[in-house]
């Protein structure tokens, strides 16, 4: 035993950093090269071809300079070719990748893991129950299924936050695929969080001459989970991409309104619809109400070493809420448990809470107006994510040739052209005879 954990759990979180930190290396090759193709298959097929490649030199990158981590350290964080200077985010993705792979291990899979579902942080109420006896439903098999499961959404939030903080998008690309593999992993019946619907007994007992008999249950949960615990997880994932989209779509939709500006991009409703596929429709519920918490800590403490930000990517925050809802889900649904058990009563509490963010958004924009607060967005036009892709656009023509900048096109281009000698003698350098002549003739 080393600090209180075996030799063998030491051997399994050694091959899991080793291996996640290879499957980071793979991220950071899939942040940089999807949001260069516009469309869905193109920014697929852009991950697997061509090979890694610097993008100054454009040499082949050696085998042994893909090592995670230490071949950044051995390269001192040069390109091997060229020595032109590579990003020390790349080892830190990997880095932080592998060791997320070992956390949420040692969180969901417990020392004991093939004795009881109870300890893991990923079990809480009314999530999936072993049978034991049956290979498929036991602890063991269930907790590892899960933890596979997670890793799909998590590693697709990494690519999906990373890609927002550097381009302010989310591409479809980084979230349709662990999408799919959200909902077709769910027909295992095993991987859900908790229950698509629960109520107390309270619930039951206050409601009961109130509304009609078919809105209650007679006991906590519907008797068809137990009976259909394949459609069972379905219908999990199913609801959870509906309302997590749904929702935020709403509160897109209010914040608008109540703001008179565009409060949440849409590639943050297909996030919260990424996160719902993955862990029901509770969980983006809590964590849409999460992340403004951590984005507001976060821009406090970072105010002094950063530059005025009109808009910040949101992406990550969601992203950050997220991966603390998966590790620590337990504790979570014992805190917020009661609210979603409150039965018909949910959907009261949620229209009134609609209604207040939708007055609150539009006392915000009155109390502005009133104290003679210039609307910028009213002023000059909102500043939108097609309007940052066609700046940046712009600032790769060629103004030679009265087109965009192709990509891989040969070099002696201009040259062919006569364009080079063109360009010198209008450019020339200084000190040179061209520009002594110029001076004269003036």
């Amino acid at each position: 035993m080393i600090w209180g954990l075996s030799l063998w759990t030491w051997v399994i979180y050694f091959y899991l950093f080793l291996i996640g930190s290879i499957v980071g290396s793979f991220l950071n090759v899939c942040v940089y090269r999807i949001p260069t193709k516009e469309g869905f298959w193109e920014s697929l097929r852009a991950v697997v071809w061509p090979p890694s490649a610097c993008p100054r030199c454009k040499n082949r990158i050696p085998g042994w300079c893909n090592i995670p981590v230490l071949g950044w350290l051995m390269l001192r964080g040069r390109c091997y070719y060229c020595k032109g200077w590579i990003s020390p985010r790349y080892p830190t993705v990997e880095f932080l990748n592998g060791l997320m792979w070992v956390v949420l291990y040692a969180m969901h899979v417990p020392g004991d893991f093939t004795h009881s579902l109870a300890p893991s942080w990923g079990q809480g109420l009314f999530g999936p129950e072993a049978i034991y006896g049956d290979w498929w439903h036991s602890p063991s098999v269930i907790l590892h299924v899960r933890y596979a499961y997670h890793l799909v959404l998590l590693e697709a939030l990494v690519v999906a936050s990373l890609i927002d903080w550097d381009h302010y998008i989310i591409p479809d690309g980084s979230t349709l695929p662990a999408m799919t593999v959200g909902v077709l992993g769910s027909l295992t019946g095993t991987v859900y969080l908790t229950a698509i619907w629960h109520q107390h007994y309270d619930v039951v007992f206050l409601l009961q001459d109130y509304v009609p008999a078919w809105m209650l249950l007679k006991g906590q949960l519907p008797q068809w989970i137990s009976a259909s615990p394949h459609l069972h997880g379905l219908a999990v994932s199913i609801a959870g991409l509906i309302v997590g989209g749904g929702f935020t779509w709403v509160m897109r939709i209010i914040g608008h309104w109540g703001l008179g500006r565009e409060t949440i991009g849409f590639g943050d409703v297909i996030l919260m619809a990424l996160i719902g596929s993955f862990l029901g429709w509770q969980a983006p519920i809590i964590i849409f109400f999460f992340a403004p918490l951590i984005a507001m800590v976060t821009l406090l403490l970072t105010l002094p070493f950063r530059k005025y930000q009109r808009v910040i990517p949101y992406g990550p925050y969601l992203s950050i809420a997220a991966l603390i809802v998966v590790l620590c889900w337990k504790p979570v649904w014992f805190h917020t448990e009661r609210v979603f058990g409150a039965g018909p009563l949910l959907l009261v509490i949620g229209f009134v809470m609609l209604v207040m963010f939708a007055l609150l958004t539009r006392t915000v924009t009155l109390i502005k107006r009133l104290l003679g607060f210039i609307d910028d967005d009213l002023q000059q036009g909102e500043w939108t994510s097609a309007d940052h892709l066609f700046h940046f656009s712009g600032e790769t023509v060629d103004p030679r040739r009265g087109r965009w900048q192709q990509e891989h096109e040969w070099s002696g281009t201009d040259s062919g052209r006569g364009w080079t000698q063109n360009h010198q003698w209008r450019n020339p350098p200084v000190g040179g005879h061209t520009q002594q002549w110029q001076r004269r003739t003036r």
